[in-house]
């Protein structure tokens, strides 16, 4: 037999719930749960118990059960009456199991009926919330439950929007709702004393039961305080330390936690065991951003005819690019340099970091030397290193990877790159317009798969365009060595469409994503755990497992992106350092980030896509820069803004944006989501002529336009008619 739909559901409890109003009302019902109508009916009561026991007790059981799960008034009579028709230990028994079938019931009904449709709208909140229930929401619940203040039908109802087992939330209620029952029981045998439900609870009582629904958080903190413990039980902690902090990587994570450190006067010391400034300065954002620039200003001179200019000419010289690349960096290092950090007041030591227990690192130099550090805590910002698939044949004819590209002097004649997401697309457009061959292999059906579907074609656009040779739908089978000629061979296809295509290639970047530095300084031997991502687990509060020890950046996720790891490491230091008196939970609520291609990509909050895989509720405002003045100056008229709102508001849930300097322009929209601006106070606020940046102003204006009053305008035209005569 079929199970019923939700509609039909919806349908029987409404009407149920329809028949229950009539019915409540046709026989007033609930006249019969007052406290003077018990009073009066008490006799008769204990006299129906005692020629019937069973029948009565069970169908006092099932109203019970009834009031309680459809939320109606009269439970606070109907346990008074336990106590006054069945005695003390009957109705102890009668009341507290009656309770708990009824909470359950309306807490399931709660999660079956709404926890869909506030999933859909608030899911992203949900989450956390979800979280924070699997962490705490036994003591929370548990309090609740203690103080008879709080409503309990609110509680069933708030409750069944959250993840909380069934099991869980019936036992930790019968537990919760034990004093109080015991107390209305109680009272209920001594029914003839009672002249309001107010003569139950004296303020002492009351005062009892606050102090009591402190116990769960009282629990929680001794519980936190005995796993506390036990987690440091192998582990002696010194008399005293020779440091505050100790930080593990000079990547951004790690230099910007030294600097808060040094900034509030802790002692600190910084261990790097490679190169100052991470991968960042050295291998990522800054040398990737400088080989774009020329790569940039040779696609510009090839196009230097459509801006009236005749006869230019600019042959590649790729080494004295690379020298350029190298001397960008040579010239951002002092701003990440060891003598830099030193005069901040921080102690930089360079050499292999290792965790030997929670309170010490153990620093290992170049020269073979150690030295043990001491110190009340540890930040990790070990950050990642490229992956290499385990492709058969990939290891034995080598290939190149986002941190060792910037080894070549001479330019690949033919360039195979593995990946379509950033660092991919980036790479193999760059390439390609400094004259590289370049094939870009991608497995799924589209590169920069994260974004919309409209933003990957105008990418995909723009690489070929530039000449890449774009393979999506096609996984990397192996490589192989032909003759002398390195091949990657790729199948397309399932089943009867399967084919194998052969890629020759002289050189192969793979570029399929980076992972954590995990292994090598300690976590094994300290049982910290990692995620199923592979980063470090932590808390809200970046805690591992040790609350003295900490992580950020790519080694710690959710996000690899260096102004994210600089954004945790406030967290971190400030709870490392300050957390006995208070602790703040990382922020991620607006995190932007950008895809520096030729059209770059830039966005912050939900795309749409994801916004419709959550079923949240949104308006769509498109504005084409191929409208705007300025972009039409400069040949760069291409691209797009795009705003999700709030329907019929103006509350921006999230922004996409394609074209030149996205990433700049998308800044305006980070700092409205981060203090609550809407597109109003955008379109409000002057924006300089002829800038890039009136594109947000005028996707401002195209929300305002679709949302003009339509009414008022109509009364405002005929005022204007009427004031013509």
């Amino acid at each position: 037999m079929a199970a019923p739909s939700r509609k039909a559901l919806w349908g029987g409890l409404l009407a149920a719930a329809v028949a229950g109003v009539l019915l409540w009302r046709q026989f007033d019902l609930g006249a019969l749960l007052t406290l003077e109508q018990l009073k009066a009916s008490r006799d008769a009561l204990i006299a129906l118990y005692q020629a019937r026991p069973l029948a009565t007790a069970a169908a006092y059981f099932a109203i019970y059960v009834a009031v309680t799960a459809l939320s109606l008034p009269g439970a606070l009579v109907m346990t008074l009456a336990g106590g006054a028709i069945f005695g003390f230990w009957t109705g102890l028994v009668l009341v507290s199991f009656a309770s708990t079938a009824g909470a359950t019931l309306a807490f399931l009904a709660a999660r079956y009926l709404f926890r869909g449709s506030v999933q859909a709208r608030f899911g992203r909140h949900l989450a956390a919330v979800d979280e924070g229930v699997r962490r705490d929401g036994l003591f929370y619940l548990l309090t609740l439950r203690l103080v008879p203040a709080f409503p309990f039908f609110a509680v069933n109802l708030l409750m069944g929007l959250t993840a909380m087992p069934v099991w869980r939330y019936a036992w930790v209620s019968q537990l919760g709702m034990l004093a109080g029952t015991v107390v209305y029981v109680n009272a209920g045998t001594q029914l003839a004393a009672i002249r309001s439900p107010g003569d139950v609870f004296s303020p002492a009582l009351w005062l009892s039961f606050a102090l009591l629904g402190l116990f769960p958080l009282a629990a929680k903190f001794g519980v936190d305080a005995l796993r506390r413990r036990k987690v440091y039980a192998r582990w002696p902690k010194p008399a005293r330390f020779d440091r505050n902090l100790v930080v593990i990587g000079a990547g951004a994570g790690g230099l910007v936690t030294a600097y808060i450190a040094a900034a509030v006067k802790a002692r600190v010391t910084l261990v790097e065991g490679h190169r100052m400034g991470g991968d960042c300065l050295n291998f990522g954002c800054v040398p990737s951003k400088a080989l774009i620039r020329s790569a940039r200003l040779a696609r510009q001179l090839k196009q230097a005819q459509a801006l009236g200019l005749a006869d230019v000419t600019g042959r590649v010289d790729f080494a004295a690019v690379m020298r350029r690349v190298h001397e960008v960096i040579r010239t951002i290092e002092p701003h990440d340099s060891v003598a830099r950090y030193t005069a901040l007041g921080v102690e930089v030591l360079q050499g292999h970091a290792r965790i030997t227990s929670p309170w010490s690192v153990e620093v290992t130099r170049a020269d073979g030397a150690k030295q043990v550090l001491s110190t009340r805590a540890i930040v990790i910002a070990a950050g990642a290193s490229p992956f290499v698939p385990t492709i058969p044949g990939l290891k034995e004819v080598g290939c190149l990877t986002s941190d060792t590209v910037w080894g070549l002097t001479e330019l690949p004649r033919r360039l195979v790159v593995l990946g379509g997401g950033p660092i991919g697309c980036e790479l193999a457009q760059a390439f390609a317009r400094l004259g590289s061959a370049v094939t870009q292999v991608e497995m799924a059906p589209r590169v920069l798969g994260r974004e919309d579907p409209e933003v990957s074609d105008l990418v995909a656009a723009s690489l070929r365009a530039d000449g890449v040779r774009l393979l999506t739908g096609h996984q990397a089978v192996r490589v192989e060595l032909v003759g002398g000629e390195k091949r990657l061979v790729a199948r397309q296809g399932e089943g009867v469409n399967e084919a194998e295509v052969v890629i020759p290639f002289d050189e192969l970047l793979c570029a399929v994503g980076r992972s954590p530095r995990t292994s090598g300084y300690g976590l094994e031997e300290l049982g910290i755990p990692l995620t199923p991502r592979r980063t470090i687990e932590t808390n809200a509060w970046l805690q591992t497992l040790y609350p003295n020890i900490y992580a950020v950046g790519d080694v710690a996720g959710p996000f690899q992106l260096t102004h994210v790891a600089a954004h945790q490491a406030w967290y971190a230091a400030v709870n490392a350092l300050f957390g006995r008196f208070r602790r703040f939970r990382a922020d991620y609520s607006v995190i932007p980030w950008a895809t520096f291609t030729d059209p770059e990509v830039a966005r912050v909050g939900l795309s749409e896509t994801e916004a419709r895989e959550q079923g949240i509720a949104f308006e769509v405002t498109l504005y084409g820069i191929d409208d705007l003045d300025r972009a039409i100056a400069d040949g760069t008229a291409h691209g797009f803004v795009k705003v999700l709102t709030v329907p019929g508001k103006d509350r921006i849930l999230g922004v996409t944006i394609v074209g030149e300097h996205a990433g700049d322009l998308l800044a305006e929209y980070v700092l409205a989501m981060r203090h609550g601006l809407g597109l109003n106070k955008i379109l409000g606020t002057i924006h300089t002529y002829p800038t890039l940046a009136e594109a947000n102003k005028y996707a401002a204006g195209e929300w305002k336009r679709a949302h003009a009053p339509k009414r008022l305008l109509e009364w405002v035209a005929r005022y204007h008619a009427w004031e013509r005569g």
